[in-house]
């Protein structure tokens, strides 16, 4: 395996070893130090991320330039490797901007302490979507409690049911339910009760919602609206229209409101516009095998109508 220069001595050193202090919640953290980063491997439990292109190209670019400015925070592992615990948006850049040594700060590290740090160093990120944050907090909270994160949802819920006295008090003043106050002041983000409210029904939207809302298309509050219409067709159309004319929720909820069920002509009407905007829009005549098909189809169609 190649081998690295030394940081030593180097005038980033102690700055870097500072923001990891800062930003990692890393005590006592050991001196940063460059190892290859073809040593460097994922973890198999790790958080949910979604990264989106522009975000990724954009850090890329600042590592082109400037290279890794704040180290990665990794574990060694029994086989010489080493194990990233935070900073995977960094070690993806290096990766891109086709780094072979990066900065590094080792930690000796439970599984579960590894976990824990990977979950916080992800809820802090400023552009984490709303389903990543929603899971993450789940993770950590499953982590704390030692419960599967089901269980941890169930349990949830039935606090909130022991508030609106819905059922009788077994939760409210234990340590699961002081550990949970506890966890939600640490991030600082949500009280339990809002992040009962708000974000678990998130995580019963349609597949189709959850995907756009994950990569940063669309705003969960719309998703919310959205996931209302059970009509699967008129949702998927409504989603296009929301992420391509990017509308506003007002306008959102006018659209979606229920009105007389169409005739079947204005449904019929509605499947031909969306075929037409889709072969618009996907430029199949790019594709000569499947424009072949089009054009074959589009001939059958003809010959239907002026038969």
């Amino acid at each position: 395996m190649m081998s690295c220069p030394s940081l030593s001595g180097s005038p980033i050193s102690e700055p870097i070893a500072a923001s990891v202090l800062e930003n990692e919640r890393v005590v006592q953290p050991s001196n940063p130090m460059l190892v290859p980063l073809a040593a460097i491997t994922l973890p198999v439990k790790r958080p949910r991320r979604s990264f989106t292109s522009e975000k990724l190209e954009q850090l890329t670019t600042s590592v082109k330039t400037l290279g890794i400015l704040e180290p990665l925070l990794v574990r060694q592992k029994p086989s010489g490797e080493y194990e990233l615990v935070a900073g995977e948006r960094r070690y993806r850049a290096a990766h891109i901007a086709g780094l072979t040594c990066v900065p590094v700060v080792v930690r000796e590290l439970t599984d579960e302490e590894a976990l824990q740090l990977s979950l916080v160093e992800n809820l802090q990120r400023e552009d984490l979507n709303p389903i990543d944050e929603t899971e993450g907090i789940l993770q950590l909270l499953s982590l704390k409690l030692k419960l599967s994160v089901q269980e941890v949802v169930a349990l949830l819920y039935r606090i909130e049911h022991e508030v609106k006295g819905v059922t009788a008090p077994n939760v409210m003043g234990s340590d699961s339910f002081k550990e949970i106050c506890a966890t939600f002041n640490e991030l600082g983000k949500f009280t339990w009760k809002s992040f009962v409210t708000n974000r678990l029904p998130l995580l019963k939207l349609p597949e189709d919602i959850l995907s756009v809302v994950r990569a940063g298309s669309l705003e969960y509050t719309k998703a919310q609206a959205l996931a209302r219409v059970k009509d699967e067709l008129k949702r998927q159309s409504l989603l296009e229209e929301a992420i391509r004319d990017n509308i506003s929720l007002s306008e959102l909820r006018k659209r979606i409101k229920p009105s007389s069920p169409a005739p079947e002509t204005d449904y019929s009407k509605t499947l031909m516009e969306r075929a037409y905007r889709r072969i618009r829009e996907s430029k199949v005549w790019e594709n000569p095998e499947k424009w072949e098909r089009v054009k074959v189809l589009l001939s059958e169609l003809s010959a239907l109508i002026d038969g």
